[in-house]
């Protein structure tokens, strides 16, 4: 399945699961990103790391190592 970390920039996509267990997924969640969510990837940083989302109406930024633990169906 493919992963948040994967979308390429300008790209939007559903949140269908999240693979992070205890304290890294409890984090996601409170970001807003749950299942079901519409996500849409602004921007990446110029070394790649971090990514800019928007989620539910804000701008988010969230590491690669927490958008990995999240997967999305594309749109």
């Amino acid at each position: 399945m493919t992963t948040l970390k994967d979308m390429p920039v300008g790209s939007s996509c559903t949140v269908k699961a999240l693979s992070g267990v205890g304290a890294v997924k409890r984090r996601i969640m409170d970001m807003g990103i749950t299942k079901g969510a519409k996500v849409k990837v602004v921007k990446v940083a110029p070394l790649g790391d971090p990514l800019e989302l928007n989620v539910r109406g804000y701008e988010l930024s969230i590491r690669k190592d927490e958008a990995e633990k999240v997967e999305v169906e594309p749109e």
